[in-house]
Order: structure tokens, then sequence, then C-alpha cells
């Protein structure tokens, strides 16, 4: 069963070919980070137009490095939320023509439900039950995953997302737009025990998180001291870098060994960071937990999770429509 998945929730124009729901025949994205650099974050309505300029583009490449046409799908799905809602508008619509274009099914599917399936393309691939944390900018929440289409959010964050903290901290630090990973790279050369930044919401049996305070600590640390420079910088990235991945993987390690759940994956843009992959492996390892990483370009938003969700969707019973419609705050 070929699927070709299509995301524009936000800031990247994606699409991809999947084969039975475990094989990516292509995966083309394009992004808008030049274009909102300049802002330090995501603009909505550029996002938008962008969407409008790159969406055929992208879908044509996907089908050509697949070797596909669109006759040859069985199944179309698209990103219905959550999102950005005129981002997410520009998605459905292509995809509701493409459908009526060809007569291929349309299926709507939840864009987090694609980063929690977007494990399923890696060569041994966890089985349900399984917990997953989805980090990224726009979420960072953990999920039993009971079933395919089965979903039980067990926290999230109360304030910033772990993504847009390293966006706010970056921005502080006079760092390019997206900080994730110029943040990752001078931590690599800096000491995590420099500065104590706080870890919020540190009771044992809480699983939500929240990164207002920690931001709010790095502003006070930097108007007392400036901004730092050289090794100081470095120091300071790899301090507060610590403070998020330990948050992170303590939560989600404690809460996979409460439940009896021995298999536990990172998911969204803010899984493909260092430290946070390292430091949940080397706690997880110590109480006989299976960390599943999927490679950086899975991390990001991407069109292949897309058909992933799309096809296990599709598989249980969900039915194509007609009636599709997008919802910017939809949870799975």
């Amino acid at each position: 069963m070929r699927v070709l998945g299509l995301e524009t929730s936000c800031d990247e124009t994606a699409a991809a070919v999947v084969e039975d729901g475990r094989r990516a025949l292509s995966d083309v994205v394009s992004t808008q980070v030049d274009i909102h650099r300049r802002w330090g974050g995501v603009v909505p309505e550029l996002a938008s137009r962008n969407h409008v300029v790159q969406v055929l583009p992208v879908v044509d490449a996907a089908l050509q490095q697949a070797g596909v046409s669109l006759s040859q799908l069985d199944l179309i799905a698209v990103t219905a939320g959550p999102g950005l809602l005129g981002a997410l508008l520009v998605g459905l619509q292509t995809a509701r023509a493409l459908g009526a274009a060809t007569g291929v099914p349309v299926l709507g599917v939840n864009h987090l439900e694609g980063h929690l399936l977007a494990i399923r393309l890696i060569e041994e691939a966890p089985e349900p039950p399984f917990l997953g944390l989805v980090v990224s900018g726009g979420h960072t929440s953990l999920y039993l995953v009971e079933a395919f289409g089965r979903y039980r959010r067990l926290g999230s964050t109360r304030d910033d997302a772990a993504g847009e903290a390293y966006d706010k901290v970056g921005r502080l630090l006079g760092l390019p737009y997206p900080a994730g990973a110029p943040i990752d790279a001078l931590a690599q050369g800096g000491n995590p025990r420099a500065i104590r930044f706080p870890r919020a919401m540190n009771a044992p049996d809480v699983v939500d998180w929240s990164f207002s305070g920690l931001k709010t600590a790095v502003r006070s640390h930097v108007q007392r001291y400036g901004v730092p420079e050289g090794q100081a910088l470095a120091d300071l990235c790899a301090s507060f870098q610590e403070a998020v991945a330990d948050t992170l993987s303590q939560k989600a390690v404690a809460a996979a060994r409460r439940l009896g759940v021995p298999q536990l994956v990172l998911c969204g843009g803010v899984a493909a960071n260092s430290r946070l992959r390292a430091l949940t492996v080397e706690r997880a390892q110590e109480r006989d937990i299976h960390v599943f990483l999927p490679p950086p370009r899975l991390c990001t938003d991407n069109g292949a999770m897309v058909a992933v969700a799309g096809y296990e969707a599709y598989r249980r019973g969900v039915q194509p429509g007609a009636d599709l419609a997008v919802d910017a705050a939809w949870r799975p």
C-alpha cells in the first residue's frame, strides 16, 4: 500500500511516499528557516504564503523520487492538526484537490500521532505498548501508546515547550534561529555544572514540565553578568541544556518504570539533541528500558511520518471522507 504523506502544520512543506507503513520511497522537505530567521520565530502569515508556493513542487519531487504517479497511490494522508491554521489549510486543500482529481482517498491525521509513529520507519521498530516523549518547538508531552490509534497523554508542559525555551534563550544570547543546534554545538565544549539552573516541577510523580522559570533564570544571569563569550558562553549553553535534558529524561524514564512499559521513544525536533539522547539512554539502561531514537531527519517535521500515521489509521478502519477539516488544537 502506497501512501502520500503531506505535512504543512508549521514552517516545513513536506511530502513523502511510504510503502506499507514501514518503508519510505521518498521524503522531501522544503524548509522556511531563512524566511523566519530575521524575525526570531515563525510568522504564521509568511508560513502560509510560502506553503502555497512550495506545496505542489514538493509533492511533485516526492512522487518523482519514489518513481510513482498520483494514480498509483492508494491513499493521501495530510496533517489536519494541531498547527497553524492557515498553514494547515494549505495542506488540506491541496490534498483534497489531488484526491478529487485522481479518485485517491484522502485522510486527515494528527501531527503528534505522526511524530509518535515516525519510529516505525526504522528497521527494528517498537510495537505498542510504548511511551513516546514528543519534544519540539511547539509541543512537549509524554504519551502512552497503548495501541495504534489509542494514545493516553500522561503529561505535558505547563508553559513553554522545550524547543521554544531553546529559541528564546538563543535569542537572549544572540544566537541564530532556530537555536537548538547552535546551543547544542556550543554545549559540547562547556561545563554542564558551571551554573546550577533550576529544575521546575521536580515532584517524583508529576509528569508535567515547566520551562518558564529556567528561561527567567538564564535571563537573570545574563542581566547580572552580561552576554557571555568564549568559554563562558559554552558553559552557559551546557548548563542550560543540562537542565532541559535532565528534567525531560528523568520524568520520561521514571514514568516508563512506574507503568512497567520497557520501551521509550524520543520524537520531535528536540529529540535530535545530543545531550537529551545520551542522558535518556544512560538512565534507561540502568532501569532495563529500551530507548528508540529516530534519525534526526525523522525528528523534525516530515511527510513520511504523516504517511505512516495515515497508513495505520486506514488499517484500523478510519474512513477517508469529504468532510475533512483542520483543527489547530487537535490532540491525539
